[in-house]
């Protein structure tokens, strides 16, 4: 593959950063990764990444893409470290909108670890790469620019124990996530900072490790619980290595679940299933109560800027970041890689721009997903136009025919796990099918679990 330049720099080595590494690994002669951590010596959590003690899985098609840029990778996840391979249709429960989407086969293959374990493996596999290396404690004060050369030329670093020094570069990637400097970098230089979009949300969650038994949830590897009314309380279970289930739980704008085992699992009786409160009223716990607060859905409109300096780009969570509750952040890097890929392939000139172009239209189903279903929430502030509320009413109603039609179940998944557009949820098939299952009595409990742990409830 041809060349492109000399040297690439990658600023950030969470999932974002280490993806870009990978990408420009193929046009640059050299890639250097600068992280402000440590890299932890085994798979433990790390202060750069706030989230990573909280539960991840990778959707079907994050785990398609990391399989096509690191052969192997799914596979050795599970060889080495006890990560889960499996039928996101058919092996996690999923209920939504207080329904239960019916389980069936399907081609959906997803890869259930910790975040520790899926970034170490990444970042195993990258480093193993010739061309590429890492500065760990390095913290990023500057872009440099030339006054000959037009756009970026490097960046002013301070590595730990090393003077103040400038590291140049053919061509800089800001993946620091959310906390992205890049807005006041570019007014340093001149240029406008990215227009930002913003839906408050306050989700909080509490998370906790415990022991999993083979026989818990009748041998599934989870359950996903979205948020719905009356209470708008989200709950996920999943498997996890070294024979595990790692559970959040978490509501809107402030409630949050309590950090005492009474407390929580009264919290988890409130969901539509009592399935994770009986798994871990019986469970060894194996971490402690960790929270996690996250503010709200933030856009940073790079695609509609008019000017911008080359040999720069913003990629992954510096250009968008999800409530986390719907998985699809390491997903979208994921897409976001590829899609640099393309970019770099047709050359280096005017790259910025196209690849923002790409990375917004990528953006933009995620981001619907997201602050569609958190705009369902009567409390959380945001435009509802017609069609918006128009989905968000047909979504619910292919739940309720979903919990008798695993086709419909299928076909929702394949949207979440972002393998289909949401359009093809409105596809004349699929829309009958909706109609068809919505003509019948509605299923109030959709599985006996759920109808038991209303009458608990009831009776308590």
């Amino acid at each position: 593959m041809k060349k492109l330049g000399e040297h690439a720099i990658v600023i950030g080595a969470s999932m974002s950063g280490l993806l870009a590494a990978r990408v420009l690994s193929d046009f640059y002669t050299a890639v250097t990764v600068l992280e402000r951590d440590a890299f932890p010596d085994a798979d433990a959590p790390r202060k750069g990444v706030p989230q990573g003690r909280h539960t991840h899985g990778l959707l079907a098609r994050g785990s398609a893409v990391l399989e096509e840029l690191f052969p192997g990778y799914n596979s050795e996840v599970v060889a080495q470290s006890g990560g889960l391979i499996g039928d996101v249709a058919n092996d996690v429960i999923w209920i939504g909108h207080n329904a239960r989407l019916a389980n069936s086969p399907s081609e959906l293959i997803g890869l259930l670890a910790s975040r520790p374990v899926l970034e170490g493996h990444l970042r195993r596999r990258l480093m193993g790469l010739p061309n590429v290396r890492a500065i760990e404690n390095c913290a990023v004060r500057a872009l440099v620019t030339d006054p000959v050369r037009t756009g970026v030329t490097g960046v002013r670093i301070h590595a730990e124990g090393n003077a103040e020094e400038t590291l140049s570069a053919d061509l800089v990637v800001d993946a620091t996530g959310r906390g992205s400097s890049s807005a006041a970098w570019l007014e340093d230089l001149g240029y406008p900072p990215p227009a930002t979009e913003k839906v408050e949300i306050g989700i909080s969650y509490m998370t906790r490790t415990y022991r999993r038994q083979p026989t818990d949830l009748d041998g599934k590897h989870g359950i996903v619980v979205a948020g719905s009314a009356p209470n708008w309380r989200n709950g996920v279970m999943l498997a996890q290595e070294n024979d595990s289930w790692i559970v959040s739980a978490g509501g809107y704008l402030g409630d949050d679940a309590p950090d005492n085992d009474e407390g929580f699992l009264a919290y988890l009786a409130t969901l539509p299933t009592m399935e994770i409160h009986d798994v871990i009223a019986r469970a060894e716990p194996l971490t402690a109560y960790r929270r996690y607060r996250y503010a709200s859905n933030l856009r940073r409109r790079y695609e509609k800027l008019a000017r911008f300096p080359a040999n720069y780009v913003v990629f992954g969570d510096a250009i968008c970041s999800f409530n986390p509750v719907y998985g699809q952040g390491m997903t979208v890097a994921a897409e976001e890689a590829l899609a640099l890929q393309r970019c770099l392939r047709a050359g280096s000139n005017d790259l910025a721009r196209r690849f923002f172009g790409a990375a917004g239209k990528i953006v933009d189903i995620p981001w619907d997903i997201a602050v569609g279903n958190d705009l369902r929430h009567p409390q959380v502030e945001g435009a509802r136009p017609l069609m918006r509320r128009f989905i968000n009413w047909y979504i619910g109603k292919l739940h309720v025919a979903a919990t008798r039609d695993s086709t419909l179940a299928t076909a929702f998944l394949e949207v979440v796990n972002l393998m289909m557009p949401p359009s093809s949820l409105l596809s004349p098939a699929v829309a009958r099918r909706v109609w068809l299952g919505n003509r019948g009595p509605v299923l109030s409990a959709p599985s006996p679990s759920i109808e038991a742990g209303t009458r608990n409830r009831a009776s308590s």
